[in-house]
């Protein structure tokens, strides 16, 4: 069981790696194998398909930023302190990885969105329910900002939207223009987005 297991998470681990690099299109399954190190037959044994795999690997990363964002966003700091955290924190993965490989990877979800949302029903649906959860999530955090009269705008899910649309954009053009300081600019637009009623202090002032 320890081996089969070992096996399907290297074959995740370079497709992941793979798919940050090149995209999903121009992949095959030999390749990622041989990546992998593992043989061809062990793939279709995990996965039935290369779409299964790409899934599979959204899922992944998924579950990992969702932590990352349940633990900015559900935090005991202000609203606005807490959406600027996580700003921050997706501006300090971008800088790093651009340090380590020499280029912007961006987002995932986003880069495959481009890719494959015209492609692949079950990929574009996947995708689709993970930035509803985003726009939920930040959702709750503008309505709990509205509550506290700290922001004008009047409809929170609408303003939610817009806030994730931003910073799904603007980590398009940090690997766009190889970038990542472009991200330092969602912070002021969101708070003009929100109608923020005063400056907000720097996280952990």
């Amino acid at each position: 069981m320890g081996r089969t297991s070992d096996a399907r998470e290297k074959i995740l681990s370079a497709a992941r790696a793979l798919i940050e690099l090149r995209g999903y299109s121009a992949l095959g399954v030999a390749e990622i194998c041989k990546a992998a190190g593992v043989p061809k037959g062990s793939f279709y044994y995990f996965f039935e398909s290369k779409e299964a795999l790409a899934l599979a690997v959204i899922d992944e990363h998924w579950t990992a930023q969702r932590h990352d964002w349940t633990r900015i966003l559900n935090s005991d700091a202000r609203p606005l302190q807490r959406l600027r955290q996580l700003f921050e924190e997706t501006e300090a993965a971008q800088l790093a990885g651009q340090r380590s490989c020499g280029t912007v990877s961006g987002c995932m979800f986003g880069n495959l969105t481009l890719e494959m949302s015209n492609q692949t029903e079950a990929v574009r649906q996947r995708l689709q329910e993970i930035f509803e959860t985003q726009v939920e999530m930040v959702d709750s955090v503008i309505a709990d900002a509205a509550e506290r009269d700290e922001v004008t705008v009047a409809d929170t899910r609408e303003a939610a939207r817009s806030v994730v649309a931003q910073l799904e954009g603007q980590v398009l053009f940090a690997k766009l223009y190889n970038n990542a300081s472009r991200l330092s600019a969602v912070w002021p637009n969101c708070l003009a987005l929100l109608g923020a009623r005063t400056p907000q202090a720097p996280v952990g002032a």
